[in-house]
């Protein structure tokens, strides 16, 4: 892909092991359940739902030179995502557990790997040139490494013209870090678009009502688009020149919400980076989100539903 405006999302590239079980894990116990393997990391995923929605997408981050890696990195580029890897003898490929509840909701369990080794000096430069777009997300920058890594990847990114987002990634390494250390990391970077959830957005702010809490986000972070995700209730957007605005969720059953707010994330960015249009990318956020949601795994195989979604809103620039 050598289009000028490419995405370029930089992170985790992992292999998940999902497991739904059918009735509740007791210690000592035994139970059946639906257990699948796939391609994950929060970073990679947003890169694939980019270029599933039609965008050019990259991804650069570190994994293990071993069958986890390769398994992987096969998946990422079978879904048409220019990979930039660092191959790690030292470190393996993360891995990560997610066990799913009978709503549907999801508690991961993350094996630190190489992804969490990436040095400013592994950071390919030829990724990033001519990119539009750089995606970090919060495990880039929970711990130094990978935080050198990404900060010095925005930066660059930022001097070629690129604009910024970030996944604020998980209220409780948020929480574990602490607030205002985690809010100075943020500073070192001029995000142009924030993604936090429900509970990220209260972490980060302080506060429990969600208008209280972008109502904060507006003033700290006045020149960013904020697009916090509120689950089965939608997506609340504000910035610069954009006035407050609810887009409503689908009524999707959930099944399993694992990567929701990646594909969210990845559909919204390809929409906003072609049209500039927050609402309109968040409607076909949603769309995809709500597909995923109701499905198992976040890069659930594309089927007719998600193609008639995407289809009815095709990527095009606004004309005058």
């Amino acid at each position: 892909m050598t289009d000028v405006s490419a995405l370029v999302s930089l992170g985790d590239l992992t292999w998940d092991v999902l497991a739904k079980p059918d009735t509740l894990l007791l210690p000592g116990g035994d139970t059946t359940g639906r257990i699948e393997l796939f391609g994950g990391g929060s970073a990679a995923n947003l890169a694939v739902w980019a270029a599933r929605a039609g965008y050019p997408a990259r991804f650069v981050g570190k994994i293990g030179r071993d069958r986890f890696g390769e398994l992987a990195t096969a998946e990422l580029t079978a879904e048409g995502v220019e990979g930039h890897l660092i191959l790690s003898d030292v470190h393996p490929t993360s891995v990560i557990l997610g066990l799913i509840d009978r709503r549907g909701q999801r508690a991961m369990l993350t094996g630190q790997g190489a992804d969490w080794e990436l040095l400013p000096e592994e950071v390919p430069a030829s990724a990033l040139s001519g990119a539009g777009h750089l995606h970090l997300t919060a495990w880039s920058l929970f711990r130094d490494p990978p935080r050198a890594a990404a900060l010095h990847a925005a930066r660059l990114a930022r001097a070629g013209g690129a604009t910024l987002s970030l996944d604020p990634g998980s209220f409780q390494m948020i929480q574990g870090m602490g607030r205002e250390t985690f809010l100075a990391v943020l500073d070192e970077v001029p995000f142009d678009v924030l993604f936090p959830n429900d509970d990220e957005a209260r972490a980060m702010s302080g506060y429990t009502s969600r208008e209280d809490a972008m109502t904060w986000f507006r003033t700290r972070f006045p020149d960013a688009l904020i697009v916090m995700k509120l689950d089965d209730e939608g997506v609340l957007i504000e910035g610069p020149a954009q006035a407050r605005v609810q887009v409503p969720a689908t009524a999707d059953r959930a099944v399993d919400a694992t990567g929701a707010g990646d594909s969210f994330g990845g559909a919204f960015l390809a929409g906003w980076l072609t049209h500039g249009d927050a609402v309109r990318a968040a409607q076909l956020a949603v769309q995809v989100g709500g597909w995923v949601v109701s499905r198992f795994g976040a890069r659930p195989p594309a089927d007719d539903d998600l193609r008639a979604r995407l289809a009815a809103a095709p990527l095009q620039a606004v004309t005058a």
